[in-house]
């Protein structure tokens, strides 16, 4: 595991108790640091060293807005002329903090609406999500549910069935519906 000297900025650490968007700063602040000990370690040289080990050179930085938990965080991440360098601190072309995904699917499953959602994102982190967005979460759900829907009910014996049905709404036709949904939970020995 690396070990990382950072250094926090005065203004910062004032600006945590006293703005709203205090921490996303100082995380935004830290997570910068942490990149550039990074491309340093990756590089074998810091800026405008000049040494045998040296690995590559920087190239400047390039802005990666990042969704978090905290707040919205722009990272300065670092360039380098061979562009090699790669960081495990976000998968590729990701917008949004992980948790903070799995968060919002698990919103979806339990059917929160898409406008729900949304209000609950801009509440918690300060920033709008497009609609678009949810929608893509929710195709991401899509080989989860399917995989459940054709799993093998054959391996085990369900010796108690209980049915129930519900009226629910939905979008069919461009137009919201009534509609019966039949509930069945099968009930194996094991309870």
């Amino acid at each position: 595991m690396a070990h990382y000297q950072i250094t926090v900025e005065g203004d910062v650490l004032q600006q945590l108790f006293s703005r709203d968007d205090g921490l996303a700063r100082l995380v935004e602040q830290v997570l910068n640091q942490i990149l550039e000990a990074q491309v340093t370690e990756q590089l074998k040289a810091r800026p405008y060293q000049r040494t045998e080990e040296r690995q590559g050179y920087r190239n400047g930085h390039r802005e990666k807005p990042l969704t978090t938990r905290v707040g919205r965080l722009v990272l300065e991440v670092p360039r380098v002329r061979s562009g090699e360098f790669s960081t495990e601190m976000f998968e590729r072309y990701q917008r949004s903090e992980q948790a903070l995904v799995l968060t919002l699917m698990e919103m979806v499953v339990n059917g929160v609406s898409t406008r729900k959602v949304r209000a609950v994102v801009e509440e918690l982190c300060g920033v709008g999500i497009s609609k678009s967005t949810v929608s893509d979460l929710c195709k991401r759900l899509d080989p989860i549910v399917k995989g459940w829907n054709e799993r093998d009910l054959s391996e085990k014996e369900y010796p108690f069935l209980v049915v129930d049905a519900l009226v629910i709404k939905v979008r069919k036709g461009g137009r919201v519906r009534t509609q019966s949904l039949l509930v069945a939970c099968g009930i194996n020995r094991e309870g």
